[in-house]
């Protein structure tokens, strides 16, 4: 084997991946830092399920990555500039391999991948392999510098949607196209809250989770101090509201999980059609999160508007309560009660009405026997002379035990 069989310059990446599939006698892969396919030897039938689906989809599947994760392979390829081996995982395709980094300095631009079908890597072909990543660390540098100049575009573009600086929908639909992204018939924006001011190295694990986590598609996505802003296409998914759901929460559990990043707060839009209602939607997003900031343990399980219920019009609620000055003679009844015996009959009333009246769900939560919770109701209901049969009392209720939290 020659001393450098890449010291040669090469026109293109696949032209490159053929060469070192030649030299290694292997098939060969070269993914960017987020798992997408830039290039694959073609001059070989010799495969596997994993690599068969890598270039279908021109990317690596999400199942695959995590296991990938799972097993420490990418840790290790994000921290080492040493080859690493993988072996086979029959549940989803993976076949012998051997993966290097591909690095700039202190950054990983992307990966190798070459498969051990009919023969295992030697020592030799494995110090080939380093080779071949230092060798096409300039053309990946190539492929980024245009990525973020289209970046920036794309920044500019999302800024304009989410601040109503395109005029109609025409208008928007045209820079869609111009950017070479289909508009979405369908569409939410999402908002994340992060505990802290993102930094560089924050920003590139959030672009690495949202171009790995491959449903819904994220079309276009920027960075607001603390908060992560996505502009997300809900094209072809039959349940939209579950599958943004699922996504939020499969999101903050992945940054914690990976990266060590906890107390994201999430939030999301209404579904809209309509291109000219992004700002709508993102005002929609930062509802959730403000009410979630307000109401933090009754609203923790809430991330999208459409479950906001009576929170959506809180702000306009404690407005008026502010202005009426009115008070609940029954809630003023309980709370007397409650300062002079010592008793929690305010707090067992909230957590009855959060349970929607069911007593077995509220004895649950409160930790009492329901013969308990019913004596309690029956003395809320003398005491404050409440009907609790009666929805509209409840509702009234409900609301100002709410709007007792702003006094």
């Amino acid at each position: 084997m020659k001393n450098d069989p890449f010291r040669a310059s090469f026109d293109s990446l696949e032209e490159f991946a053929d060469m070192v599939s030649e030299v290694l006698q292997c098939p060969i892969t070269i993914e960017d830092a987020n798992h997408r396919l830039l290039a694959y030897s073609t001059h070989d039938d010799r495969t596997d399920p994993a690599r068969i689906a890598t270039i279908i989809g021109r990317r690596v599947p999400e199942k695959v990555i995590n296991s990938l994760w799972k097993e420490g392979v990418i840790p290790s390829l994000l921290t080492s500039r040493e080859p690493v081996r993988v072996k086979t995982v029959d549940e989803i395709g993976l076949g012998n391999r051997v993966a290097v980094s591909i690095w700039k300095n202190d950054e990983v631009l992307g990966f190798i991948w070459a498969l051990e079908i009919e023969k295992t890597l030697g020592d030799e072909e494995i110090d080939c392999l380093k080779r071949a990543a230092d060798a096409t660390k300039n053309k990946l540098i190539q492929l980024q510098n245009r990525k973020n100049k289209k970046e920036e575009q794309f920044q500019e573009f999302f800024w304009q949607l989410l601040t109503s600086h395109l005029s109609s929908t025409e208008e928007i639909t045209d820079k869609f196209l111009a950017l070479q992204i289909s508009p979405p018939t369908l569409f939410a924006v999402a908002v994340f809250q992060f505990s802290k001011e993102l930094g560089r190295d924050d920003e590139k694990q959030i672009a690495y989770l949202l171009k790995t986590i491959q449903l819904p598609k994220i079309l276009l996505y920027t960075i607001d101090h603390q908060q992560l802003i996505l502009f997300i296409s809900l094209d072809g998914i039959s349940q939209p509201v579950y599958k943004l759901n699922a996504f939020c929460e499969l999101f903050v559990a992945k940054m914690k999980e990976r990266f060590g990043i906890e107390s994201i707060v999430q939030g999301y839009s209404s579904v809209y059609s309509d291109l000219g209602k992004v700002e709508k939607s993102y005002k929609e997003a930062r509802t959730v999160l403000s009410v979630k900031r307000k109401f933090p343990s009754e609203a923790k399980d809430i991330h999208g508007y459409q479950s906001l219920g009576i929170y959506k019009y809180i702000d306009v609620l404690i407005e008026k309560a502010g202005t009426d000055q009115n008070e609940n003679y029954s809630l003023k009844k309980l709370q007397d009660y409650d300062k002079k015996n010592n008793t929690d009959l305010v707090a067992t009333l909230e957590v009855f009405l959060n349970k929607d009246s069911n007593v077995h769900e509220a004895a649950n939560v409160l930790n009492v026997h329901t013969n308990t919770l019913n004596y309690r109701l029956k003395r809320i209901a003398e005491i404050g002379e409440i009907n609790l049969r009666d929805p509209n009392q409840k509702i009234t209720l409900y609301l100002d035990l709410k709007l007792e939290k702003y006094k």
